[in-house]
């Protein structure tokens, strides 16, 4: 988890240097004629496709969630049953729900984080499928609109709606062979 927030700490920098870039050069005398911000993730994720792929993974998923959540709902039980009855068990009542507790909760975290595993390859693979098309989708964009500089959403403080290309983005992709 750490290298993720690591990740998006040095992307998060490196898109702060770049609209310091761009800001200072359209603050030169070398101005761009067309600015425009874009959400690429948000762009990508409302593809007709980027749905489908996750409607697939959702129904390929769907035991393994159904597994998980039965399992987490034991595990809910069993604590609230050793909360409610605890104090009238037995000691070896009590050290048996104990240890059905941990073995569920650890059977829960190891499904759990299989789960959370195969969405995460799932989610990075689409990406890398989808990443040639959505390069091309906004190359046309660009294009069509002669925009000179286009810079993250999450980069800008802000930006009025006109300037937004991520609507237009998913349009241009879905529309893409």
């Amino acid at each position: 988890m750490s290298g993720a927030f690591a990740r998006l700490a040095t992307v998060r920098r490196a898109a702060l240097v770049m609209a310091l870039l761009c800001a200072s050069v359209i603050a030169t005398e070398i101005r761009a004629n067309e600015v425009a911000v874009l959400d690429w993730r948000q762009a990508l994720m409302d593809t007709d496709q980027a749905q489908r792929s996750l409607d697939q993974l959702k129904s390929r998923l769907s035991d393994q969630q159904r597994q998980v959540r039965a399992l987490a709902d034991e595990v809910q039980s069993l604590q609230k049953r050793l909360e409610r009855d605890g104090d009238t068990m037995s000691d070896a009542e009590r050290q048996a729900l104990v240890s059905e507790l941990r073995d569920k909760g650890s059977r829960f975290q190891r499904q759990r984080g299989r789960l959370e595993q195969a969405r995460d390859e799932q989610e990075q693979a689409f990406l890398e499928q989808a990443r040639p098309k959505l390069d091309r989708a906004i190359k046309q964009v660009v294009e069509h609109h002669n925009i000179d500089v286009l810079v993250d959403r999450d980069s800008v403080i802000y930006a009025g709606e006109s300037l937004d290309m991520t609507r237009e983005v998913t349009s241009t992709f879905n529309s893409l062979n």
